[in-house]
């Protein structure tokens, strides 16, 4: 098998617009099948060239055709389809966040190890190369000591009615929308846990999901962190690392296919700034990274406990949010 054959379980638009264009783009994988609980699943396969199509996720799932599946389903279906397709023996890329609880992912991961199949959460900007170069730029000293970490991720939500953003059963809330990027890129940059963390939320008074949330973390390294996400705010997507000597900007931190693949480095040290211009294409580099772990046995560099521990995280935000009180994250 030179190249991963998958399958997509959903139409959704993040499939459309972005996942199956870059498995396209792929140099390791090929779709091979669409899955849908409607009769549109057809339109979309002829429109996109998907050689099969069904009108059931099982039936797509009893395909012996199909490597991987790609799973952009509404955030509470996750573990329901991360399980079946686990298994039916299929690898799995599940969209981001995998679950509602750290306990649910915790279950997705194991039912995936016994199985014996891969599985990734879909943080796709992580695959971007400018993050590398942030951490190269703090190893080197440059910028001294990390004492800050602040990170903001928001979008102005207009046309809500109806949305599952905006249902709680289904997992909505900013958090799990976008603040889950923040806390992913406070770990993955610099390569530390947060131990404990304060949160507060502007909450939907009819839906119940949080529109805005704000969280500060203390890390086990000693630094903190100041993150914000919302659906009430202008398109952002950015973080800072502030050291004793300089900082790091990253503006588009989460999509810099927004920026035409291009992401930028601001760096700063006192009077001095230099900025740093890199290209990557991250649902391409997400692919053919997933793909290469299942062609060559390897562990994806996203692991699954890693998944589990960013749940716990927005697990603590969340308990932080209604309780009013600091709360300790489980390592």
């Amino acid at each position: 098998m030179d190249k991963v054959r998958w399958g997509i379980l959903g139409t959704a638009t993040i499939a459309r617009t972005e996942v199956i264009p870059a498995i396209v783009r792929a140099s390791n994988a090929e779709v091979a099948a669409i899955a849908s609980r409607s009769s549109k699943v057809y339109e979309v396969a002829n429109e996109l060239s998907i050689e099969s199509a069904y009108e059931s996720y099982d039936e797509l799932l009893e395909d012996d055709e199909i490597d991987a599946v790609y799973i952009p389903l509404p955030n509470h279906l996750h573990k329901e389809w991360v399980f079946k397709a686990a298994q039916k023996g299929k690898h799995v890329l599940c969209e981001k966040p995998a679950s509602l609880t750290a306990e649910e992912a915790q279950e997705m991961v194991k039912v995936c190890q016994e199985n014996n199949v891969k599985f990734m959460e879909a943080f796709m900007y992580q695959f971007h190369p400018q993050h590398q170069r942030v951490r190269d730029i703090i190893a080197s000293g440059e910028i001294g000591d990390v004492m800050l970490f602040k990170s903001s991720h928001s979008y102005y939500f207009a046309d809500r009615t109806g949305n599952i953003r905006m249902v709680k059963e289904m997992g909505g809330g900013s958090i799990y929308d976008v603040g889950c990027y923040s806390i992913h890129a406070l770990r993955h940059v610099l390569q530390t846990e947060p131990v404990e963390v304060q949160a507060n939320a502007e909450m939907d008074p009819e839906a119940q999901v949080d529109l805005s949330a704000y969280s500060f973390l203390k890390l086990e390294n000693g630094a903190k962190a100041i993150l914000d996400c919302s659906f009430d705010m202008m398109d952002r997507n950015e973080y800072e690392v502030v050291g004793t000597k300089g900082s790091i900007k990253v503006p588009f931190a989460f999509r810099p296919d927004h920026n035409g693949g291009v992401g930028h480095i601001i760096v700063q040290t006192g009077m001095f700034k230099r900025e740093e211009k890199i290209y990557g294409d991250i649902y391409r580099m997400e692919v053919e990274h997933f793909s290469k772990a299942i062609l060559e046995n390897l562990e994806p560099v996203y692991s699954g406990d890693s998944t589990v521990q960013n749940m716990r995280v927005i697990d603590a935000c969340y308990e932080a949010i209604h309780s009013g009180e600091r709360v300790k994250i489980q390592q």
